[in-house]
Order: C-alpha cells, then sequence, then structure tokens
C-alpha cells in the first residue's frame, strides 16, 4: 500500500488552483472572479445534476473525476480566455500537456499514469464520458453569463456563434441541453447580451 505521505505533494499543490482566476464574475460576491478550483468543483455538481439528460450511457463517477481534475493545468499553464484566437490555445495546449506531466507526476505510480490518462482522455473528448464532461465544462458559463445579464459575453462583445460553437458536443452528448441552450442563446441576443 501506498504510504499517505506520497500524496502529500500533490494534494499540497491543489491548493495553488484557487489563485488561478477566471473570467466569468460572480455577481454574488461583489463581482468577484471565479476561480478555477470553484469552477471545477461547480461543474462537477451541475454534472451530477444534469447527467440524466446524458444521451448516450455515461459512468457519472468517471464525469466527476475528469471535471474535478481537468483544470489543475491551469496551476502552470494559467487559465485563458475561452474565445481567444487560435493560435493562442494552439500555445496553451502545449504548456498544459507540459503541466499535466509535472502535476500529476507528483502522485506516486500507479496513481500518477491513471490521472494523466484521465486527463488526456478528457482533453480528447472523444469518449461518452470525456465527451459529457467537457460539454458541462462548456455549458456551465452559459448559465452563468444568463444569470449575469450576459456578464463576460457582453463585456467582450461575444457573437452567438462562437458560444454554439464552444457547446457543440452537446447536440451529441445531451440534445435536450442543447436545446435549452439554443433558447437561452435567443433571449440573450434579443436582449443585446450576445452579438447575432
Amino acid at each position: 500500500m501506498v504510504q499517505v505521505s506520497e500524496f502529500a505533494d500533490f494534494i499540497c499543490e491543489l491548493d495553488k488552483l484557487k489563485a488561478v482566476k477566471r473570467m466569468i464574475t460572480l455577481p454574488v460576491d461583489g463581482e468577484r472572479k471565479e476561480n478555477s478550483a470553484e469552477h471545477s468543483w461547480h461543474v462537477a455538481l451541475m454534472a451530477n445534476m444534469l447527467s440524466q439528460y446524458a444521451n448516450k450511457p455515461i459512468d457519472v463517477t468517471r464525469v466527476i473525476r475528469m471535471i474535478l481534475i481537468h483544470d489543475i493545468v491551469e496551476i502552470d499553464a494559467g487559465d485563458m480566455f475561452a474565445f481567444n484566437e487560435q493560435q493562442d490555445h494552439d500555445a496553451q495546449a502545449e504548456k498544459e500537456v507540459a503541466a499535466a506531466k509535472r502535476i500529476f507526476g507528483l502522485l506516486p505510480t500507479p496513481f500518477n499514469d491513471e490521472m494523466l490518462a484521465l486527463w488526456l482522455e478528457f482533453e480528447e473528448a472523444t469518449t461518452p464520458d470525456a465527451e459529457f464532461a467537457k460539454a458541462m465544462d462548456r455549458v456551465l458559463p452559459v448559465f452563468q453569463n444568463m444569470k449575469n445579464e450576459g456578464g463576460s459575453w457582453n463585456k467582450h462583445n461575444i457573437a452567438r456563434s462562437k458560444i454554439e460553437k464552444r457547446n457543440a458536443h452537446l447536440k451529441s452528448c445531451a440534445p435536450a441541453l442543447w436545446d435549452y441552450v439554443m433558447a437561452q442563446l435567443d433571449i440573450a441576443v434579443a436582449r443585446g447580451w450576445l452579438r447575432d
């Protein structure tokens, strides 16, 4: 059995995710920027509630595990605004792979390999579990921005087409949620929170 002390460095490293700020602001907390640890927790709870809408059989426990680790790489790589240019995302992806290897490398074997494989599965989003997990990560800002009268969409003059593209996984993995998002985007455009 692995000694508890062998997990200590990894467990303490996770604290750093609480300092990574995102673009979403929290109206309930004086417009404070959300941090990545809060985001991961929120997505995990949401995925648990919305798993009933999955169009394919999924293992909710695996989905939640993916969600809880998906942003750990931001400890090293930082967060990137979803609507940055593609070359920015390509550079970020390289930083994130290096971060994943370093951070999961703090874990003892075989946990290090298991967590890295789970993170890579999430990134590729080719399995039903990973596709649903990625869709949950991308749909949470729809709920948040709608509650915040457009929030970061409005602030950055985002086009509806970008939100649709970002949430495209929902079409196949959770069609009822896709329909919900489309209706919300209609409202956001009508209220001037999103460009049409």
